[in-house]
C-alpha cells in the first residue's frame, strides 16, 4: 500500500478529508520532501500547495497529488478552501501537535470545513516503516559510523568540545549525510554527566570520557549514535560504569523483538544498572523511535506500554550520569524483528582509549 493510501484508509466516517501541515506528514504521504507547503487528502482527490521557490521541484517529484502553486493572489487558505469544495470536505482532520494556537485559530476561522485532531492517526503509520524507508535509514546509519570512525583521528588534547563538534560535522557531510537529525552533542571530562549537554570551551584532558551524540538526516530519514571513549587511559572507576551501560544496552537489545513492551526492554536494560548500583544515575528511557524524526513514539521507556511490532526501529540508549565526575551513554539503532531485532549500527562498542 503507498503511504498515500494509508492516509485516504484514515477516511473512515469522523473525517473526510486530511490536511498536512507538517514536513515530514508530508514528506511521508508525497514520498516527496519540500521545504513548506500544506497538502490536502480526500477520498475524491488529494491536492499539494507550494510556492513558487519550491513548485517546480514539487511539480517534478511529488506523485498521487495534484501541485498547485500559493501566490498572493492565491493565498493557502483560498486554495485549500476550493479543495475542501471541489472534494465535499465537511470534516478535516489536522496535526495538533505541529501547529501553533496562531496557526490553528488562522485555519479554525478561514476554511470552511471543520477541523478535528487527528495527530495520533496521521502520524502512527510511521511507526513501522516499508522495506524501503529501513534501507534508507541503514545508509543514514552507515554514514554516521563512517564518520564516527573518522573523527577518532581528530580527537587530541587541548582541542575545544566545539572544534572536536565541527570535526565530527565535517565528517557526517563529507561521507554523505545530507544534513543533521540534531544539534550533536560532544562533551568531555565532567560535562559527560550532563546527557543533552551543550559543546562548549572546554579543553580535552587526558584522562577525560568524551561523550558524542549525533545522526544524519538521508533521503529525510534520521540516524543516531552515541559512543564514549576515553582519552589517554580510563581509571577503574570509568571502565566499571562503561562495562555497566554496555552491559545494561547489551540486555535491552536481547530482549527488544515484536510483541514485547517498551517498558519490557527498558526493564530489561534497567535492571542490569540498577542491580550495580547505579540505578539513581540512570535518568532518561532506554530508547525512543526514530524514522523522519529523530524522537517519535512509541518509546522502550518506564511507561512504554505500547506492544513493539516488526519493523518499528529504535534507539537503544542507557547510560549512568555521576554529577561532576562523568557520565557514559552507549547508543545504537535497532529494527524490531519477530523473535529478535537487527542492530544496523556497526560502530564498535568495546571502551576505545585514544
Amino acid at each position: 500500500m503507498k503511504n498515500i493510501e494509508k492516509y485516504v484508509s484514515l477516511l473512515d466516517g469522523k473525517a473526510d478529508g486530511l490536511l498536512l501541515t507538517s514536513r515530514c506528514s508530508r514528506y511521508y504521504g508525497a514520498e516527496f520532501d519540500i521545504a513548506e507547503g500544506v497538502a490536502v487528502v480526500s477520498k475524491a482527490g488529494c491536492r499539494y500547495f507550494t510556492d513558487s521557490r519550491y513548485i517546480e521541484s514539487a511539480q517534478n517529484g511529488i506523485r498521487g497529488f495534484e501541485v498547485v502553486m500559493t501566490d498572493r493572489e492565491n493565498p493557502y487558505h483560498k486554495l485549500l478552501n476550493e479543495a475542501i469544495a471541489d472534494f465535499g470536505i465537511a470534516v478535516l482532520g489536522y496535526e495538533e501537535e505541529y501547529l501553533t494556537v496562531a496557526e490553528f485559530q488562522g485555519y479554525e476561522k478561514d476554511l470552511h470545513a471543520k477541523l478535528i485532531p487527528m495527530h495520533d492517526r496521521i502520524s502512527g503509520f510511521r511507526a513501522v516503516k516499508e522495506d524501503w524507508e529501513l534501507d534508507l535509514m541503514r545508509k543514514a546509519q552507515q554514514i554516521t559510523d563512517a564518520a564516527f570512525s573518522e573523527v577518532l583521528a581528530e580527537i587530541k588534547v587541548g582541542m575545544t568540545e566545539k572544534e572536536l563538534c565541527a570535526e565530527l560535522i565535517y565528517c557526517l557531510l563529507k561521507n554523505g549525510g545530507e544534513g543533521l537529525s540534531f544539534d550533536p552533542i560532544v562533551v568531555s571530562g565532567p560535562n559527560t554527566s550532563l546527557p543533552h549537554g551543550v559543546p562548549g570551551e572546554r579543553k580535552l584532558q587526558t584522562g577525560d570520557f568524551i561523550t558524542m551524540d549525533f545522526g544524519v538526516l538521508y533521503q529525510g530519514y534520521c540516524s543516531d549514535m552515541t559512543r564514549t571513549v576515553a582519552l589517554g587511559y580510563a581509571t577503574d572507576e570509568m571502565k566499571e560504569v562503561y562495562n555497566t551501560v554496555l552491559q545494561a544496552q547489551l540486555a535491552g537489545i536481547a530482549a527488544s523483538r515484536a510483541g514485547v513492551t517498551g517498558k519490557e526492554v527498558d526493564c530489561a536494560a534497567r535492571k542490569v544498572i540498577e542491580d550495580a548500583g547505579y540505578g539513581s544515575y540512570f535518568g532518561h528511557g532506554y530508547g525512543h523511535c526514530l524514522g523522519l524524526e529523530v524522537h517519535e513514539e512509541p518509546r522502550c521507556s518506564p511507561s512504554g506500554e505500547v506492544v513493539m511490532k516488526a519493523g518499528m526501529v529504535s534507539s537503544a540508549e542507557p547510560g549512568i550520569y555521576l554529577p561532576g565526575k562523568f557520565g557514559v551513554r552507549i547508543e545504537d539503532v535497532v529494527i524490531f524483528r519477530e523473535g529478535g531485532c537487527e542492530n544496523i549500527t556497526k560502530s564498535p562498542k568495546e571502551l576505545i582509549i585514544l
